[in-house]
């Protein structure tokens, strides 16, 4: 089964300045194609592969530089400590959906199959998409669709949701994609109804805060001179990445020193983003949307 395509291989891979002995995270190991890389590299340093999703477990590789580590990325901080681990080299996170998640058709990512609206990454965990869609006030329905989704018409979109389950509960994928078809222009179809699964999914994962918790650990867990590597694929966790990059707090705000230099714990490395060729793209087209960030630790 092909898990997923890693995006941007040679470019992260390059971007992390691998030391052969040093010691490095695959905060998003996934189906292990950017570990698996990187272990080509080590000869005795050390790699952690964090994943919450226990379907990634079938794709540990077998070598004794590796350590998976079945959690989220969020304690990347607390568990480096566990393993005795103060600080490390490089920090690489891929924050894409895997093409596993999508073409599974009973997780409920994708609007392609007809299954139960789930989309949690880690199935131990109780909030579903379907939950969100029948129990969330209309409120928090249009504020999810408009900062998750960035849906114009976000207001109608919850409006129409909550006066459709008062008829009957929203439970399945294709029961919210027929709600978003009717609410938009058949040439944005696919797109409308893409930014509709996307809000819903950062919400059942409550992907903003993990992303806003696994920086600051990132920068606590880098060494001097260690890299911070991060491919992001929709404008939200791009700015909050770019911003962090640039000014080492979540704010995104600038700080100076007495002297009016800009005060920040990070070195970018490319001061644009790295995006994937055409050949990439046309070989996987779910990196159409892809940005590669790297800053480097001073």
């Amino acid at each position: 089964m092909n898990y997923h395509n890693p995006v941007l291989l040679s470019e992260s891979i390059a971007q992390l300045g691998i030391n052969p002995s040093g010691v490095y995270i695959d905060a998003t190991f996934g189906g292990g194609g950017h570990s698996r890389e990187i272990l080509k590299h080590l000869q005795n340093g050390h790699l952690y592969g964090f994943d919450q999703d226990d379907d990634a477990r079938q794709n540990i590789p077998e070598s004794a530089n590796f350590t998976f580590v079945h959690h989220n990325f969020r304690y990347i901080r607390h568990f480096m400590r566990y393993y005795g681990v103060e600080q490390v080299d490089g920090i690489l996170a891929d924050l894409g959906v895997s093409s596993h998640h999508f073409d599974t058709p009973e997780r409920g990512f994708s609007f392609r199959f007809n299954a139960p609206l789930d989309m949690r990454m880690d199935a131990e965990t109780k909030l579903t998409a379907a939950e969100i869609l029948n129990s969330y006030e209309e409120s928090d329905l249009r504020r999810i669709f408009k900062e998750y989704g960035e849906i114009d018409n976000a207001y109608k979109l919850a409006q129409t949701i909550v006066r459709e389950r008062g008829i009957a509960a929203i439970e399945t994928t294709e029961e919210l994609k027929k709600i978003g078809q009717r609410l938009c222009n058949p040439k944005i179809e696919t797109k409308y109804v893409s930014q509709i699964f996307q809000a819903l999914r950062i919400e059942v994962n409550n992907e903003m805060g993990v992303l806003r918790d696994f920086l600051q650990a990132g920068l606590e867990t880098l060494k001097p001179g260690g890299r911070f590597v991060i491919i992001t694929y929709h404008s939200l966790e791009d700015r909050m990445v770019k911003n962090f990059f640039k000014t080492g707090n979540l704010e995104g705000s600038v700080k100076k020193d007495f002297y009016g230099n800009v005060s920040t714990p990070f070195e970018l490395v490319s001061r644009k983003a790295i995006v994937p060729t055409d050949e990439e793209i046309e070989e996987n087209n779910r990196a159409r949307s892809a940005k590669l960030r790297v800053a480097e630790k001073k």
